[in-house]
């Protein structure tokens, strides 16, 4: 849709958007279509939801393992920091199809794939999201342990178990009210968050060395950081953007919400990144939530704790509401309760295990470079269809199990599973999840690792190749009025 028409969509779209929910309106909706009267959203809003979302302790972590896993100097980690972090425009672009189909991604994700098809993609992103709350978790309970401790107690394993029910307990009431809740909620909490930033900056200056003897890393070693960092940011969220973008008005200027979804994204990201490499610079043992502490004074310690294990929450928040959303395109006729119940079940069995192991960042750090293998083609692929096909859409075709304009060839759409496979081939010929695998063009040339852009590339081409023609002609035969 181009600028100057969706002016006028825009209009009438928001004349006919409906009344913005209460906080604590439970949401009804699954992957059902949104009609026109119930969207309330607005570019801005998503903007405060990933700022609320990313402006977190767990990503300034990210920035200490740049320095301290990695080896980078300082100035190596700024640049991949910014470099890596401009693919949140890649969120935004992934944040354009949910007002016009009015659905959710991996519904969306039927188009390319097919409805049985899609089941591929949607398994990948269910295990990746419910990674990501096992990560969430494990670092809310560390952080409740050292809490304790300042209090005088010493948390042995029954407390550590207590901590973890709780924390499983406590995550799971934002994902079961739903959408409008996860959005205020984060648009609330990201204020604070920037004024905790603000006061961390301010109090670790001293700490910081950024004239350290540290010579900096080769090359390889810059490629696997960026490969890190695209993964934790923008490409890591594309799955999960139009799950927030589908309740905007379907005439919602695009430039406005990918430019709220990339600044919202970005901007928390790269300063988060950047402050927590220049406090590794001059704190050595600061790569995790617990130990980052000894950057801080006394006074401040309690204060801290208790902020990231809210902004851990936070994050985990946007991760089981994602998860829970895609296990229903996944298995139809699943209810948000029983969603998060499964989730919840799944992530607190393996997250049991990772706070009990002495591997827990080592299995972070693998499972950080992992996801990049199907995430990439995927992406890529999501993108050039939406390209092709111009953004048109039949909802009831995406929603439809069994028949439709995307059912084809008995639900699957080979073009789209060839392209993923070529891609997952691709990316993970090149990719260095050092140690557990080290691919053999990586071994070969540096240890480098271009994961990232085989995946993207060769997906993207490979379906662009293969279905060009029958989805642009797909897109030209899908009338207005299967648009919402």
């Amino acid at each position: 849709m181009s600028e100057a028409t969706g002016s006028g969509d825009l209009k009438a779209a928001m004349l006919s958007a409906g009344a913005e929910p209460s906080v604590t309106a439970v949401e009804q909706r699954g992957i059902e279509h949104v009609p026109q009267g119930s969207r309330w959203g607005s570019p801005a809003s998503l903007f405060w939801m990933w700022a609320g979302g990313v402006w977190n302790v767990a990503v300034l972590i990210y920035g200490t393992l740049l320095i301290l896993i990695f080896g980078l100097s300082f100035a190596q980690a700024v640049v991949i920091i910014l470099i890596g972090n401009l693919s949140y425009l890649l969120t935004g672009l992934a944040s354009l199809q949910g007002p016009r189909a009015g659905t959710t991604t991996f519904a969306i994700s039927r188009a390319p794939f097919g409805p049985n098809g899609n089941r591929l993609p949607s398994f990948f992103n269910w295990v990746t999201q419910v990674g990501f709350e096992i990560e969430g978790i494990a670092l809310v309970v560390f952080a409740a342990i050292a809490l304790a401790s300042r209090a005088g107690f010493l948390a042995g394993t029954p407390a550590e178990v207590i901590f973890l029910i709780l924390a499983l307990a406590v995550q799971a009431i934002l994902p079961l009210l739903g959408h409008a809740a996860v959005l205020k909620v984060l648009r609330w909490l990201a204020i604070p968050f920037v004024i905790l930033f603000v006061i961390m900056a301010i109090i670790t200056t001293s700490k910081v060395n950024l004239h350290s003897a540290s010579h900096g890393a080769g090359w390889g070693s810059m490629l696997v950081a960026l490969a890190l960092v695209i993964s934790v940011g923008g490409l890591g969220w594309t799955e999960n953007a139009n799950y927030y973008s589908r309740y905007l008005p379907a005439g919602s200027s695009q430039r406005s919400i990918v430019l709220a979804v990339a600044l919202g994204g970005a901007i928390p990201a790269a300063l988060l990144e950047i402050l927590g490499a220049a406090v590794a610079t001059g704190v050595p043992q600061a790569s995790s939530i617990t130990s980052l502490t000894a950057a801080f004074p006394g006074w401040f310690i309690v204060p801290y704790l208790i902020v990231a294990i809210v902004q851990l929450f936070a994050i985990n928040t946007i991760n089981l509401y994602s998860s829970g959303v895609t296990l229903q395109s996944l298995i139809p006729g699943l209810h948000r309760l029983q969603c998060v119940a499964i989730d919840t079940v799944f992530c607190g069995a393996f997250a049991a295990y990772a706070v009990f192991s002495s591997r827990f960042f080592s299995l972070l750090t693998d499972f950080l470079l992992f996801i990049i293998v199907w995430l990439g083609p995927w992406c890529a692929i999501y993108l050039v269809d939406w390209l092709l096909r111009r953004g048109r859409y039949d909802t009831g075709g995406l929603l439809n199990e069994r028949g439709g304009r995307y059912f084809r060839n008995g639900g699957v759409h080979w073009p789209a599973i060839i392209a993923q496979a070529v891609g997952m081939v691709a990316a993970a010929l090149w990719l260095n999840a050092y140690s557990p695998y080290v691919s053999p063009l990586s071994s070969r040339i540096g240890n480098s690792d271009f994961s990232v852009f085989m995946g993207l590339f060769f997906g993207g081409s490979v379906y662009w190749l293969l279905a060009r023609r029958s989805v642009r002609a797909e897109g030209e035969a899908t009338p207005d009025s299967a648009m919402p």
